[in-house]
């Protein structure tokens, strides 16, 4: 039996996700999620997701989803987690991830960060090859990467454009959800992410056309 969907939201911002962490990690660390998530922030100023919530509310959710939910306690995998979309989406480069964060952490925002339009490849094939890639992805870099698409993906239906929706399902059942397969939480929150969704396969063109 599939268990109903799980959502998660940081709309109450850092400071209350901050006080619950505490009882998860040290003092230390949850000082450099502080400088982490203030690093984010900047970066992201006035960036605003498809349904019009601020951007930061993303990246908490992805920490929340690592942190409350998968058990994650790993400083390195929640830093990557509130930093996974500053090189991809700023003008923020690795090179400023590693500088402030350590290796560690790039390695792991790298992992996640779609790459620029390069050899002659077309956006749709430079997808491709991205999540491709994500095949041979260490662990860690897995789960943020899991974790990010939960985020993306809890709530499609609130996407203001229909095709989107149902081509962001297609995708994540095509090149997400084998790769949760080997994570027993991730497995069965997706087992259920597509029953609830599972419309939007019935809604796509393709299946109109059949």
């Amino acid at each position: 039996m599939v268990a109903a969907l799980q959502t998660f939201e940081a709309k109450a911002g850092w400071a209350v996700l901050r006080e619950r962490l505490t009882r998860r990690l040290p003092t230390d660390e949850l000082v450099l999620m502080d400088e982490a998530v203030d690093f984010a922030v900047r970066w992201h100023a006035g960036q605003v997701r498809p349904a019009g919530e601020p951007y930061v509310e993303h990246l908490l959710e992805v920490v929340c989803v690592l942190a409350e939910a998968v058990g994650t306690t790993d400083i390195d995998v929640l830093r990557a987690a509130v930093l996974h979309d500053v090189v991809e989406d700023t003008e923020c480069s690795l090179d400023e991830v590693r500088k402030h964060f350590g290796d560690p952490v790039a390695v792991l925002v790298d992992w996640v960060t779609k790459p620029p339009h390069t050899d002659g490849l077309a956006p749709a094939e430079a997808r491709t090859a991205y999540l491709a890639r994500l095949q041979n992805a260490p662990a860690d870099a897995l789960l943020v990467k899991l974790a990010d698409r939960l985020s993306n993906v809890q709530r499609l239906d609130s996407h203001p454009r229909p095709e989107k929706r149902c081509s962001y399902y297609a995708e994540t059942v095509r090149s997400i959800v084998p790769l949760a397969q080997s994570h027993p939480w991730f497995r069965q929150w997706y087992a259920s992410w597509c029953g609830e969704f599972r419309h939007l396969a019935l809604d796509s063109p393709g299946a109109q056309s059949r």
